[in-house]
C-alpha cells in the first residue's frame, strides 16, 4: 500500500477528469487528457504550490474546506468523496479524539419526552440532538419520511440526508430554503468549538462541498423562527408543512412537530395515516406566531 494515498487519489482523479468535463476548453498540446495541477488549483481556489505538496505527500492535512473545493472541482460522487475523507485521516493519523471536556452527545430522548410524542399522533413529530441526529419520532413521521429516505440509515441525521443524499432535493421542491434554515440553526445553536459540530462540518464540506460550506461560512444568516417545508411525498403528494421547534436544554435537544399548511395537506396526512379527513386542522403561518 502506498504511503502517500491522499497524493495518490487527488492524482488519479486529476489525471481521469477532462477539461471538458470540469468545463474547460481543451487547447491545443496536452499531453494528458486530463486536467493540469494548474487548472484543478484554479478550479478549487488554491495555489499550484499547495497542490503540488498535497499530491507529493508534502502536505497531508489540508482542511475540510479544500477538499470540499478539489472534490467539487473533481466532480466527486458520495462514494468518492467519502473516500477522498477516508484517505485524507488515515494520513493525518486517523480520526481527532473528541475533546475531555465535551458534554456526551445524547443519543436517546427521555422516557417523559417520548410520552409528549405518543400524545403528539398523528403529528408527524421528532426529537433531535444539537447536530440534527435524530433521537425519536412519532409513528406519523415515520409514515412522512420513511418514503423520503430520510430514515433509512441506523443513526439518521437531518443534515447528512439533506446534504448528501440525492432524494432530498426531489423531495423537498424548497430545498435551498431548508437547507438555509437547517445550517443556520446547526451554525447558531451550537458551540463553534464543539468537537461534535467540527466533526459533522468537516464530514459535510467534503460529502457535500461548497453547498454546505458556503452556508456554514456565512455568519449573518439566522434561522426563521417558524420553519416551513414544500415536500413532494411519494405517496401523499404535495404537502406544504410549518413547523415549531421546542427546546430541550438540559440535554441539547429540540422537539420539532411539523404541521399542515393548508388544508389539502391536512387532508393528506390524515388519509397517509389511516385517519378520517379532519383529525389535524391546517394552520396559517400567522397562527403560529
Amino acid at each position: 500500500m502506498s504511503d502517500n494515498e491522499l497524493g495518490t487519489f487527488l492524482r488519479t482523479w486529476r489525471e481521469a477528469v477532462t477539461p471538458a468535463e470540469a468545463g474547460l476548453p481543451a487547447g491545443p498540446r496536452r499531453r494528458t487528457p486530463g486536467l493540469r495541477r494548474a487548472e484543478l488549483a484554479t478550479l478549487a481556489g488554491v495555489s499550484v504550490e499547495y497542490l503540488t505538496r498535497l499530491e507529493q505527500g508534502r502536505d497531508r492535512n489540508p482542511s475540510a474546506q479544500v477538499l470540499g473545493a478539489l472534490a467539487d472541482a473533481l466532480n466527486l460522487s458520495l462514494t468518492d468523496r467519502m473516500l477522498l475523507r477516508r484517505v485524507t485521516k488515515e494520513a493525518d493519523g486517523g480520526d481527532p479524539l473528541v475533546c475531555a471536556a465535551a458534554p456526551p452527545l445524547s443519543r436517546a430522548a427521555r422516557p417523559t419526552v417520548r410520552a409528549v410524542l405518543d400524545r403528539l399522533e398523528p403529528a408527524p413529530a421528532l426529537v433531535v440532538n444539537w447536530i440534527g441526529d435524530v433521537l425519536a419520532h412519532t409513528a406519523g413521521y415515520e409514515r412522512l419520511a420513511g418514503p423520503l429516505g430520510l430514515l433509512d440509515d441506523e443513526r439518521p441525521n437531518l443534515l447528512r440526508y439533506l446534504f448528501t443524499d440525492e432524494r432530498a432535493r426531489s423531495a423537498y421542491r424548497d430545498w435551498d430554503r431548508v437547507a438555509d434554515d437547517l445550517v443556520a440553526r446547526l451554525r447558531h445553536g451550537v458551540p463553534l468549538r464543539d468537537p461534535y459540530l467540527a466533526e459533522l462540518a468537516d464530514e459535510l464540506a467534503v460529502t457535500a462541498g461548497a453547498d454546505f460550506t458556503d452556508r456554514f461560512a456565512d455568519l449573518a444568516a439566522t434561522p426563521r423562527r417558524t420553519g416551513s417545508q414544500h415536500i413532494e411525498h411519494p405517496q401523499a403528494g404535495s404537502l406544504r408543512l410549518l413547523s415549531e421547534t421546542l427546546a430541550l436544554p438540559d440535554e441539547g435537544q429540540h422537539l420539532v412537530i411539523h404541521l399542515p399548511a393548508d388544508d389539502a395537506t391536512a387532508t393528506a396526512l390524515d388519509r397517509l395515516n389511516g385517519r378520517r379527513p379532519g383529525a389535524l386542522r391546517a394552520v396559517a403561518a400567522g397562527e403560529t406566531g
